[in-house]
């Protein structure tokens, strides 16, 4: 099961790769739309990915709870501990 850190990590990893951002611009607190420009198409690339990198389900109702980057990595975390 992966850390805090370790989950923070790699969605800025996935957030550079899908979208561009720099990775240190992928804070806790930042909004997917409002801070990093994540556009809807881009999102579902990142859920997935994340999907792939936690072997976690996020289910499509789930994805509009993941406001920030912070609710990505609770989901997680959360999702991991249920597996």
């Amino acid at each position: 099961m992966a850390t805090n850190q370790e989950i923070l990590s790699k969605i800025a990893e996935i957030v550079n790769a899908v979208a561009g951002v720099p990775v240190e611009d992928v804070k806790p607190e930042k909004s997917f739309v409002d801070d990093l420009d994540i556009d809807s198409l881009s999102m579902v690339e990142i859920v997935y990915s994340l999907q792939e990198a936690f072997s976690v389900d996020i289910p499509d109702d789930d994805v509009k709870s993941l406001r920030t980057v912070q609710d990505a990595v609770d989901y997680i975390e959360k999702a991991q501990k249920k597996a």
